[in-house]
């Protein structure tokens, strides 16, 4: 038994409006990753506390001086090639550095034994100053993240 004109009809309505329907699902679904993960592939990976200005010349008081970078996802991410540099130019590039998920690194301007916890970057003088900012970028150059204080900035993190 075959069905009717109008029974055909209703059917093949019914499945183009599913299909629409679904179609339409598949974007919306995809556009909401896109919000969720607004800063690129690296989202997680930003710029914590920061140390600066530290008083004296000596190693103990450069390695005073610090960047926190800090993963707030749940993910290990490879830092290699990132860069963290100051709005003098200064830059500090990351090898061969794996960061644990929910986890941080204090990027030291002296010299030391780096860690999973601590970095050197073995520098003689001072890089950031009481007015400075910090920009942190991925191994393809673009900026994860900033971080400014002082007068240029909106905030100061400089802890005691």
């Amino acid at each position: 038994m075959s069905a009717s004109p109008a029974t055909r009809r209703l059917l093949a309505a019914v499945l183009a409006a599913g299909t629409l329907v679904g179609a339409a699902a598949l974007p919306a679904a995809a556009h909401d990753d896109d919000r969720r993960d607004h800063r690129g592939r690296h989202s997680s990976i930003v710029i914590g506390e920061v140390q600066h200005d530290t008083r004296g010349r000596d190693n103990r008081a450069l390695n005073r001086e610090w960047v926190e970078v800090e993963n707030t996802g749940r993910h290990s991410v490879d830092l290699r090639g990132f860069t963290l540099t100051d709005s003098d130019g200064n830059r500090y590039r990351f090898q061969g550095f794996r960061l644990d998920g929910r986890s941080s690194v204090r990027v030291h301007t002296g010299y030391g034994n780096n860690t999973r916890r601590d970095v050197y970057q073995d520098r003689r003088h001072q890089i950031w100053d009481e007015r400075d900012t910090a920009t942190l970028r991925d191994d393809r150059g673009r900026v994860v993240d900033t971080e400014s204080w002082g007068r240029r900035g909106h905030h100061d993190n400089r802890r005691q």
